[in-house]
């Protein structure tokens, strides 16, 4: 069995949602980011946390890619051209819509206040809008990477959730349509109730 530490109020959400998906037993130890539990296992603080035997793995892409890979499902097989065009989807939300997302936070909270440079997220919400623009002009069907959703997808989807409690730009229906598709799925349900519970 699986343990997971963080909260569901971040990128833990995506952890859990892939294996619900996978339907993997685990438990979820709920802690915030620089906890002492935290810091115990991984030095920098950040969550979310995966641990497997004595093995512990940070980074929440890096442990859904581990476990799509482990269980041979919402991926394509490594090696493969299929694999390296799902990879380029994974690496591409990471640059250009995560990284928006991330440092609109940063300066909105999370670094020191002295630090902050508000005025930045105007700029953050327009290169958002446009990359989501960008995504959406290379969907060819209803997933990233192929006919079924894949680890780029939960990972898309669940920015598109971070970006709208943000107060990220909304308008483009094909996005829209493209989340509504991915937050019907039983899995990601079944893991806001439990946020919603938490």
């Amino acid at each position: 069995m699986y343990t997971v530490i963080g909260n569901l109020k971040s990128r833990a959400f995506r952890v859990i949602w892939m294996l619900e998906e996978l339907e993997e037993p685990y438990e979820l130890r709920p802690e915030p980011p620089r906890s002492d539990a935290v810091r115990a296992l991984n030095v920098s603080g950040k969550i979310p946390l995966l641990l497997e035997a004595d093995a512990v793995l940070s980074d929440s892409t890096a442990i859904m890619t581990y476990l799509a890979d482990k269980h041979g499902r919402l991926t394509h097989p490594a090696g493969t051209l299929s694999r390296a065009r799902q990879d380029a989807m994974t690496f591409r939300i990471l640059d250009e819509i995560e990284n928006a997302l991330w440092t609109a936070a940063r300066h909105s909270f999370v670094l020191p206040e002295e630090r902050r440079v508000p005025q930045v997220k105007d700029s953050l919400k327009w290169e958002y809008a446009h990359s989501i623009a960008s995504l959406m002009d290379d969907l060819s069907g209803d997933y990233l990477a192929g006919a079924e959703p894949t680890v780029p997808d939960l990972l898309l989807a669940h920015c598109g959730g971070w970006a709208r409690a943000a107060g990220f730009p909304a308008e483009e229906p094909r996005f829209a349509d493209y989340l509504e598709r991915m937050r019907a799925r039983p899995a990601f349900r079944r893991v806001v109730e439990m946020a919603k519970a938490a």
